[in-house]
């Protein structure tokens, strides 16, 4: 059984925010795989339903970025899930736009809603790390992850759930290296990275 977490917060007006990219992605699979409707509980939203014959649980925790942590814990303690089978979808700012890594563990790089989780159920969750850009400078990073999706980001971002939600099931089943490489190569397929490993 795998635990599917989609960071974001709560509310309309954050909706469309890049920070709530998790949100978004988590909302896809559930739509795509024909998942279960979502139903309130351990303080945030959760549907399930199967990926690859894997039983996999979403959760888009509902107690804001800073305390995704406290969801956490309470959906993977109800379930007897492991830190190892869970997946911590989120932006992350120091990848350009649309470029995907998936990683074990390591640092949180500001992340307030890493932080959260880390805090709660230690560090050897799996982690999506879906590319936001960089502002540049440090003091725009706030508004920047709090503003959201340009009009001409949304094809790509629409693109890139898709693509996420296409590939989930090789994350049900640890292929993290072969889901990276599909995701990459949908989106080249459709034109968003154009030059090598689609820099900019």
């Amino acid at each position: 059984m795998r635990l599917f977490v989609g960071l974001g917060n709560p509310g309309a007006k954050y909706a469309h925010n890049r920070h709530n990219i998790g949100f978004a992605v988590v909302d896809e699979i559930a739509r795509r795989h024909g998942f279960a409707p979502w139903r309130r509980r351990f303080q945030g939203e959760s549907a399930e339903g199967t990926l690859d014959h894997e039983r996999v649980v979403l959760l888009k925790p509902t107690t804001f970025m800073n305390e995704s942590g406290r969801a956490v814990q309470e959906a993977a303690n109800f379930f007897k899930i492991a830190a190892g089978e869970i997946v911590v979808f989120q932006d992350e700012l120091e990848l350009p736009d649309g470029k995907v890594r998936v990683k074990v563990g390591g640092g949180i790089a500001g992340h307030n809603g890493l932080r959260s989780i880390s805090s709660h159920i230690g560090n050897d969750y799996r982690r999506v790390r879906i590319g936001i850009g960089h502002p540049g400078i440090k003091e725009l990073v706030h508004g920047h992850v709090l503003s959201d999706f340009a009009k001409s980001d949304r094809p790509w971002v629409e693109a890139l759930c898709q693509a996420i939600a296409d590939n989930a099931g090789l994350l049900a089943t640890e292929k993290d290296s072969t889901f990276q490489n599909r995701v990459h190569l949908a989106l080249q397929a459709k034109g968003f990275f154009g030059k090598e490993e689609g820099e900019k």
